[in-house]
């Protein structure tokens, strides 16, 4: 249940009245107790009588007093809350451009509550379309999109894209799918089935409504590569049995599905293959070489680097990213295109990078390799640089500062959460007293 600033109103102030009533109620009663009859009372003979009242025990006008001045705190803590309350609550949205309804887009987001899906949805709710979210909120939150709900042009839909979906859609963004190690590697099978059975059903809505479809691909689909940096024509050399193959596979048959639709059934398709990302709203604990050297610098732990720390790898921010998607969803290219930072860092160079900014004393420490983990990762931009008009503007010092912020401030808000929630045994609490 999603409460309101209007029905956290009514409930503080029918707290108030609750509480005034029986204090009311109680101060009649107690007046009642006295009996007799009031001054200017006639009597059976017809003539005035006055009566008068004993006088009111001052113990009993204390307890009264007492009453009313422990009624008049509660009424402060309650408006307190409700201050405090309503201080949680976004006062207005965030500005959103007018569209009429000839340029005003019905856009679907799947996974739109993740990582990457939440900065997209911001930037398409801004430009004033309608955006419909769908997510199984298996690695996605509620809380990356909540500053949306409630607003007219937007709607969340809690569903996995491995049932079928039936709504009607102009554009649709495919980007459902758990994208780190941790969270693929957790359940194969079902990662399989999201960039399998999933992009069919986008791809089976798209051809029923006749929309134009955007699948968010990889670098992953290059494996381990042979060819250094990747361009979109290298077909990859990927390891078809490995731990990471439910991903790596899995995205290349979302790739070939979109072509055969394309070519079949005339479906309008692009397809983005994304290299590193990072940038607010990262999990903190989805595994990731960014979220990992992040968190363990700011905690003061050593700085775990898989393997000798001399394999490469290309971060970009996330609103480069998300700029990079818009773009090729409007243009006419429909072969796939590298969306990623040519510029190219080894992974001790990167550890480095992060400690000096967060501050720490934290020592980096060498950890054994783990299996199939690419040594060299850098894109080949020049198709996205000629046809899209696109390159990554964000440097990296300055989109890691962001990054470090939102992490410090999430982890804070983790630790107050944990404090809040310890349990404590009722005759503890009672001993503390």
């Amino acid at each position: 249940m999603v409460f309101t600033r209007r029905k956290m109103r009514q409930c503080i102030f029918l707290g108030i009245a609750t509480i005034l009533v029986i204090c009311l109620y109680r101060t009649w009663a107690s007046q009642l107790s006295y009996g007799g009859k009031e001054s200017g009372e006639v009597d059976d003979e017809g003539r005035d009588q006055i009566v008068v009242r004993p006088p009111v025990d001052k113990e009993e006008t204390d307890s009264l007093t007492r009453e009313l001045e422990v009624t008049r705190r509660k009424v402060v803590q309650l408006e307190q809350k409700l201050q405090d309350l309503e201080s949680r609550i976004p006062l207005k949205y965030p500005d959103v451009k007018y569209l009429n309804y000839k340029n005003r887009k019905r856009i679907l987001v799947t996974g739109g509550a993740g990582f990457v899906g939440s900065h997209l949805v911001d930037i398409l709710m801004t430009e004033g379309h309608e955006v419909i979210v769908v997510d199984n909120f298996f690695t996605g939150r509620k809380r990356n999109v909540e500053h949306w709900f409630g607003h007219e042009n937007f709607e969340l839909i809690h569903h996995d894209i491995v049932n079928p979906l039936f709504i009607e859609v102009d554009e649709i963004y495919h980007l459902a799918s758990p994208a780190s190690p941790p969270h693929y590697m957790h359940n194969p099978v079902k990662t399989i089935k999201t960039n399998t059975m999933g992009t069919i059903n986008v791809l089976g809505l798209a051809k029923r409504v006749g929309a134009k479809v955007l699948i968010a691909s990889t670098s992953e689909v290059y494996g381990d590569p042979d060819v250094h940096p990747q361009p979109e024509t290298y077909w990859g050399h990927v390891n078809p049995i490995g731990p990471r193959a439910c991903y790596d596979e899995g995205k290349r048959v979302s790739e070939t599905l979109s072509y055969a639709y394309a070519k079949q059934e005339n479906v309008r398709v692009c397809v983005a293959r994304i290299f590193n990302t990072y940038g607010p709203r990262m999990h903190m604990n989805d595994g990731r070489v960014v979220s990992n050297f992040i968190l363990q610098a700011l905690q003061n732990e050593s700085i775990t680097i898989y393997g000798n720390g001399k394999q490469t790898r290309s971060f970009q921010y996330v609103t480069d990213l998300v700029d990079g998607l818009i773009v090729l969803m409007r243009s006419n290219y429909t072969l796939p295109v590298n969306i990623g930072n040519p510029v190219e860092h080894t992974i001790e160079e990167f550890a480095e990078i992060i400690r000096d900014l967060v501050g720490g004393k934290s020592v980096i420490k060498q950890v054994a390799a783990v299996e199939d983990d690419p040594q060299r990762r850098k894109p080949d931009i020049a198709r996205a640089k000629k046809y899209l008009n696109w390159e990554p503007r964000v440097p990296l010092k300055v989109g890691l500062q962001k990054t470090i912020e939102y992490f410090r401030k999430e982890l804070a808000r983790s630790n107050h959460h944990s404090q809040r929630n310890v349990f404590v045994p009722r005759h503890a609490a009672e001993s503390k007293l």
